[in-house]
């Protein structure tokens, strides 16, 4: 952690951050374990792609240390979706959090490693990213909470054709639907992710929390209830700066 900027890692890169039962355990946990004063989290991992999604080790009998799906199969279809209900815990919690996430993501992000990726404010990807929603190349629908964030995003449409065809979608494509938020250039991807965390960190935090809090929560309420929410975020914010200007006059 740097001060209000915590990184997130997924550091397996050499089975390309492929995702384990372990890895998601350990994603559900580190939202609670962030300190308050924490306002910009960064989704980050190492080597050259963002996550190549399940290890699909889990798929066969028998599976890997950290789990496998063959293990979960003799239990009933409720224990079955229970299961997954613990999984979609390490994806859904970040929107919830006071603080703005940021994903980052380099080379490919395929199922899981897309599915993370939109569980964030915010997506900032290199320029040779792809982005892929896989579950179909698998028999499986995507199942990790991406798919509400996908629709708001680009559309009942593209969404699923994204899902049932799992295409890549090159960058600037992503950029073009509003699936991500910026393209790094030439300088690079971190210069591009340390100049959105300077912005955000720039504004005042009650202002960070409060508009995050607002636009997250747009989506689900009526424009009625929305500009109800307006006012509520407005009062205390308003207060702030005129005693700010009362003192400085």
């Amino acid at each position: 952690m740097d001060g209000p900027v915590a990184s997130v890692w997924l550091d397996r890169p050499e089975v390309r951050n492929a995702q384990t039962f372990a890895t998601w355990a350990s994603l559900a946990r580190v939202p609670g374990l962030l300190p308050a004063e924490v306002r910009v989290v960064l989704l980050r991992s190492t080597g050259p792609d963002f996550s190549a999604g399940l290890d699909l080790r889990q798929l066969r009998p028998g599976g890997i240390a950290e789990g496998s799906v063959d293990a979960l199969l003799p239990g009933s279809d409720a224990e079955l979706a229970d299961a997954i209900a613990t999984f979609q815990q390490a994806f859904t919690p970040w929107r919830d959090l006071p603080a703005v996430v940021v994903a980052v993501v380099q080379g490919r992000a395929l199922g899981a490693g897309l599915q993370l990726a939109l569980a964030a404010d915010l997506r900032v990807v290199a320029a040779d990213a792809q982005l892929v929603v896989a579950e179909s190349r698998l028999g499986l629908v995507p199942d990790l909470g991406g798919t509400a964030a996908l629709v708001e995003l680009v559309g009942y449409s593209r969404t699923l054709e994204l899902c049932l065809l799992g295409r890549p979608v090159a960058a600037a494509e992503a950029l073009a639907w509003g699936l991500v938020s910026r393209v790094a250039g030439a300088e690079g991807l971190d210069v591009a992710v340390d100049a959105l965390a300077a912005g955000l960190l720039a504004l005042p935090a009650p202002v960070l929390r409060a508009t995050k809090r607002l636009v997250a929560g747009a989506v689900e309420r009526t424009a009625a209830e929305q500009r109800v929410a307006e006012r509520a975020a407005q009062v205390p914010l308003l207060r702030a700066a005129a005693g700010r200007v009362s003192r400085g006059a």
